[in-house]
């Protein structure tokens, strides 16, 4: 080691405090390195990357790898954990919050934790610090969810109808060719109410089965969400979507059918090279500005995940029952309770008078 002092008497004192702080890293068994929160972040980054190429990796994975490269490196990068307080963990969160331009929901506060935490337990099993101290902690409270806007029948028309020539506009190749992939993409989180991302993102080709009833025969999709794995029936109308998919990516198959058949392992929502958007959510937003349906009548800002918002309450309003429509989506009824229960009695208006 060195003091790094120039002085001799400066070097004495040096080295008896490095001497010291040795010894007590043995007594308690630590690792004689020190490592940043950016290395720890960076060795943690490489694992998530690698669980998920080995087809280990969970869903979330790509949020935490997000949440890692947006926020935790940036601020907590250049310090060691021990140095980490409670009042830097406060100067983070309000950092955090006018870098987003909100406060987190809770949801995604949990999601910031899980993320921190990880690094945490990284640094613990290598030894580089002891098993009992503690380490501030991000906070998990936040604002409860709420549901996402939804469109109605007309704006969803309006949003259909829209697409066809908004695909083929951009000043660029690679900008008519995302805007190709988001209209199929938008079109697909409509037609099964999955979860945009996490759900939607990971998708390969073999993932897609038919089912048969009788002579009649339906989409069957594998999805694993964050209530684990399912399957769930695609409306109709995907079909089309995936057909123009396949010919925008140029892919050799005549249709979805024949695609099915040869058990094609490839990610469905990728360009024409082969290559995926991290988040098509700023083109999504571009089309809902170029079609002036951003906001809803409330002036709230839509999302993509407005669309599965859409997708429950067409199906709440065609008379699909909330024990079916939980399986179909991934969740609880409970949640379709909370979130939807207030819309059922306008839906079956007719019925009840």
């Amino acid at each position: 080691m060195s003091t790094g002092r120039a002085d001799l008497e400066e070097a004495k004192q040096a080295s008896i405090a490095l001497y010291e702080q040795t010894m007590a890293k043995i007594s308690q068994e630590l690792s004689f390195k020190s490592k940043s929160f950016r290395q720890l972040a960076v060795e943690e980054l490489a694992e998530l990357s690698r669980a998920s190429a080995e087809g280990k990796g969970k869903s979330v994975y790509r949020d935490y790898t997000f949440v890692i490269n947006k926020y935790l490196i940036p601020f907590f990068g250049i310090y060691q954990l021990t140095q980490i307080t409670p009042q830097l963990v406060q100067e983070f969160e309000s950092w955090r919050d006018s870098e987003m331009g909100r406060h987190p929901m809770a949801s995604t506060k949990r999601t910031h934790s899980a993320a921190y935490n990880r690094i945490v337990e990284r640094a613990r099993n290598q030894a580089l610090i002891p098993k009992d101290l503690a380490i501030p902690l991000l906070d998990i409270q936040g604002a409860p969810g709420e549901a996402r806007p939804a469109f109605s029948e007309m704006e969803i028309a309006q949003l259909l109808a829209f697409m066809p020539n908004w695909e083929q506009t951009g000043h660029r190749g690679r900008t008519r060719s995302i805007r190709q992939l988001c209209r199929s993409y938008v079109e697909f989180l409509l037609f099964t109410g999955v979860r945009t991302g996490t759900e939607t993102m990971p998708l390969r080709w073999k993932h897609l089965q038919w089912y048969y009833i009788g002579s009649q025969k339906y989409l069957k999709i594998w999805v694993s969400g964050k209530t684990g794995p399912r399957y769930l029936i695609a409306k109709h109308a995907v079909i089309e979507t995936l057909n123009r998919l396949i010919a925008f990516q140029g892919l050799l198959f005549e249709d979805l059918a024949g695609l099915l058949e040869s058990g094609y392992n490839r990610k469905i929502f990728v360009m024409t090279d082969g290559s995926q958007p991290y988040s098509l959510n700023g083109t999504f937003e571009r089309l809902l500005r170029d079609c002036n349906l951003l906001k809803d009548v409330a002036g709230r800002n839509r999302s993509l995940y407005s669309l599965r918002h859409t997708y429950a309450t067409f199906a709440l309003a065609e008379g699909v029952d909330i024990h079916t429509l939980a399986r179909q989506m991934g969740t609880s009824t409970l949640m379709i309770e909370r979130h939807y229960s207030k819309l059922t009695p306008m839906m079956a208006a007719a019925k009840l008078a």
